[in-house]
């Protein structure tokens, strides 16, 4: 992203962009705070911490920035709704797409919140290191991120000590990231943002927990999955839906149980299902340019149906895809499968589940200019506050770069909704310093 170089007073715009936040907070000291760590993000240093940004601007000082992140009393949860609402009236055009997906900061010792040794994509390993599940909208025009929230592995989750030493909510148990993600979709659509589909990370593909929970929630989708996922080809289940012939006697002349549907038709993974499909099935698809021209690949699809478990009601069907690279290109097959979403042409697809690249690109702009994976707090509050922050700035320049200086004139192409109602707060535990 182009980000700004800030000088010693507040960016252009930005004292606007955050009169809507005022509220979050009740002394002036603490809304200075805000906009100091948001100018810090912001600005052209080589780490975003509360010290680096605190010694680096005018106005502030490090003891400052971090009151206002571990002991200030203020809800990031609050904030981001409030920034999605305003996102949803100025960034918007309609016909969005949610993507979901973790990243990896890594992290010595045990001491800060949610930190273990633990798979991280984003390093490719195993490795002590916190894991931060995210959601990310994206539509035609704009993109942008929409919340988060730390994983908290099952090594802090049963830990009270731990807990309360890092300030965990008493609220918050263990959870996969699957059910973190599902509660990342509700918060999104409860801050008013309008999804036509879910796009998420392999990773996610397999978790049919979280699968069955967009389902439930009537929410098409669409992700990667692993090559060994196993799936059952819909004109199989669907040539054997008549009763199946009665069962041999068994041994002391009972008949024995009838096969149920799933006994009789077996699963096959995705990787032998694409491997069998015809030549005549792959076509070539282009989805995007890329900085070395369009990315193109040869892909089919097939209908399938979720394999369910033992016992259990067959999952729905959906499509199966296969993507592999041209002749003579090298690379690894890849898999995707979509549910859903069965007006859509195989380009269509293809182009729906490639749109993982915008929180790819979110990451590595974060973390590169904005300071996302510099926290070096251990507590549960200033964590996600950070966090919020760095989304906030974020949000701030993707408005910056679509309008320029207009950055507060309405989205001519938004829908045209006002913004949602703002929830009372639940009570918690008091806060050491009142904002």
């Amino acid at each position: 992203m182009d980000i700004p170089k800030s000088g010693p007073g507040p960016l252009a715009n930005l004292t606007s962009f955050l009169e809507p936040f005022a509220g979050l907070v009740r002394r002036s000291e603490s809304r200075e705070a805000m906009e100091r760590y948001a100018t810090g993000l912001l600005a052209d240093l080589t780490r975003k911490t509360a010290a680096d940004i605190g010694r680096s601007l005018p106005g502030t000082s490090s003891q400052r920035l971090q009151e206002f992140l571990t002991n200030t009393d203020w809800d990031a949860r609050e904030m981001n709704r409030i920034r999605i609402g305003r996102m949803s009236e100025l960034a918007c055009v309609g016909d969005g797409v949610l993507i979901v997906d973790d990243t990896g900061f890594p992290k010595k010792g045990r001491d800060s919140v949610g930190v273990a040794r633990q798979y991280s994509g984003t390093l490719g390993r195993v490795d002590n290191c916190q894991v931060l599940v995210t959601a990310h909208y994206v539509d035609g025009v704009f993109d942008w991120p929409v919340t988060g929230r730390l994983y908290l592995p099952e090594s802090w989750a049963g830990d009270a000590a731990r807990r309360a030493k890092a300030q965990v909510p008493t609220a918050v148990a263990f959870a996969t990231k699957g059910e973190i993600a599902l509660e990342l979709v509700d918060e999104a659509r409860e801050a008013g943002v309008v999804l036509r589909a879910v796009v998420y990370d392999a990773g996610y593909g397999h978790q049919s927990p979280f699968l069955n929970g967009l389902e439930a929630r009537e929410l098409p989708y669409a992700g990667g999955i692993e090559k060994g996922v196993h799936f059952r080809l819909a004109e199989a289940v669907e040539g054997d839906r008549g009763d199946p012939p009665a069962p041999r006697p068994g041994r002391r002349g009972r008949p024995k149980k009838r096969p149920g549907l799933q006994d009789r038709i077996p699963t096959r993974a995705a990787e032998a299902i694409v491997d069998g499909l015809p030549e005549e099935a792959w076509q070539r698809v282009s989805w995007r340019n890329g900085a070395k021209g369009p990315l193109v690949k040869q892909c089919a699809r097939v209908r399938v149906y979720r394999a369910a478990r033992t016992g259990g009601h067959l999952a729905s069907w959906g499509w199966l895809v296969g993507e592999r690279p041209l002749p003579g290109h090298a690379g690894d097959p890849k898999f995707y499968f979509a549910w859903g979403l069965d007006e859509l042409s195989l380009e269509d697809l293809v182009e729906l589940v490639h749109l993982r690249w915008v929180i790819e690109r979110f990451y590595q702009d974060a973390k590169g200019e904005l300071g996302l994976d510099d926290y070096e707090g251990r507590l549960w509050p200033g964590f996600h506050r950070h966090v919020a922050l760095v989304m906030l700035a974020h949000s701030f320049l993707t408005l910056r770069q679509s309008y320029g200086p207009a950055v507060l004139e309405p989205n001519p192409l938004a829908p045209a909704r006002g913004f949602p109602p703002q929830r009372a707060k639940k009570p918690g535990r008091a806060a050491p310093h009142r904002a």
